[in-house]
C-alpha cells in the first residue's frame, strides 16, 4: 500500500478491523517518514509534502466488496490458508468489474488452486513482494497457465511504475527465491540437529563465506519460525517423498512451544 501509493497510485487499504487499519496507517506514516528523511535530506519541507501526499492517497476500508468494484488490482496478502483466501476472492469476484485484475501475495500455496475459485482465471495471477516491501527490489510475478498475456504485461508495467525489479516465474511451488531458500534453511537446521556445527558458527560461515546479511538461523527467527513451517508443511503435502521437504523436529518444537522467533522474543535465538 506504501510503495503504490508513493508512487502516484490511488490506494484502498482493507483489513478486518478499523483498529488494525490504524494501526497499519501508523505504520505507514513512520516508514514514510523514514524515507523521507534519506531522499529529501537536503530539502525537509519537500520531504514533509511527500509524506503527506502519499497518506492522502491511501484511504481505509473493512470492507472490501463495497470498494472492489472502482478497483483495477486487487493485491490479496491475507492468512495463508486456501480456504480462507478462496472464500475472499469468490466474493470479490462478483462485485469487481470485469477488468479488474486479482492477485495474490501468496508465498507458499499455488496461484492456480486461489484463482480457480473466480470466473477471472485469465485475469488472475500472482505478485510476489518481499519484505519489507519499501527496500527491496524484488517481485515475483507468477503466470498460471491461464493467465492471459494481456493480464501478465499489464502486472509487468505495474511492478516497474512502483520502482520494482519484476522477474516471471511459471505457479511452482515456492516459486523462484522460496523454492530455493527454504530447502537451505531447513538443511541448516537439519546440519545443526545432527550435531555438526553449532547455530553460531552456521550462521557466521554463511555471513563471511557467502557473503549473506543474515546466518539462517537469524533469517528463521526473523521471517519467522510458523511462517516457514506452514510452506514446509504445504510442500510436504504436495511431494512427501522429497528429502527436501521431510519434517524437522527442532522446527516443529519450537512452534509447538509458540517460540516463533523475533515477534515472539525467541526462536532458535532469544530476543530481549
Amino acid at each position: 500500500a506504501q510503495v503504490a501509493a508513493a508512487t502516484g497510485h490511488t490506494v484502498v487499504l482493507v483489513d478486518q478491523t478499523e483498529d488494525i487499519l490504524a494501526k497499519s496507517k501508523k505504520g505507514i506514516e513512520e516508514s514514510l517518514r523514514k524515507v523521507a528523511k534519506k531522499k529529501f535530506a537536503e530539502n525537509p519541507k519537500a520531504g514533509d509534502e511527500f509524506v503527506e501526499k502519499t497518506l492522502s492517497s491511501i484511504s481505509t476500508s473493512t470492507d472490501p466488496a463495497s470498494v472492489v468494484h472502482s478497483t483495477d488490482l486487487v493485491v490479496e496478502a491475507i492468512v495463508e490458508n486456501l480456504k480462507v483466501k478462496n472464500e475472499l476472492f469468490k466474493r470479490l469476484d462478483k462485485f469487481a468489474s470485469e477488468h479488474t485484475i486479482f492477485v495474490s501475495n501468496t508465498s507458499s500455496l499455488q496461484i492456480t488452486n486461489i484463482a480457480n475459485a473466480t470466473m477471472r482465471q485469465d485475469r488472475f495471477a500472482g505478485l510476489h513482494f518481499f519484505n519489507p516491501v519499501p527496500m527491496m527490489k524484488l517481485v515475483e510475478v507468477i503466470k498460471t497457465p491461464m493467465t492471459s498475456q494481456k493480464t501478465y504485461e499489464s502486472l509487468i508495467d505495474f511492478t516497474k511504475a512502483l520502482g520494482k525489479h519484476p522477474v516471471s516465474c511459471k505457479d511452482t511451488p515456492g516459486f523462484i527465491v522460496n523454492r530455493l531458500l527454504v530447502p537451505y534453511l531447513m538443511e541448516a537446521v537439519r546440519l545443526y540437529e545432527r550435531g555438526d556445527a553449532s547455530k553460531e558458527d552456521i550462521d557466521t560461515s554463511m555471513k563471511l563465506g557467502a557473503g549473506y546479511p543474515m546466518g539462517p538461523f537469524e533469517l528463521l527467527d526473523y521471517v519467522g519460525l510458523d511462517t516457514v513451517k506452514f510452506i514446509l508443511d504445504g510442500w510436504y503435502e504436495i511431494d512427501p517423498k522429497n528429502p527436501l521437504y521431510q519434517p524437522v523436529p527442532s522446527l516443529k518444537k519450537l512452534v509447538a512451544e509458540n517460540k516463533l522467533g523475533k515477534k515472539t522474543g525467541e526462536g532458535y535465538y532469544k530476543y530481549k
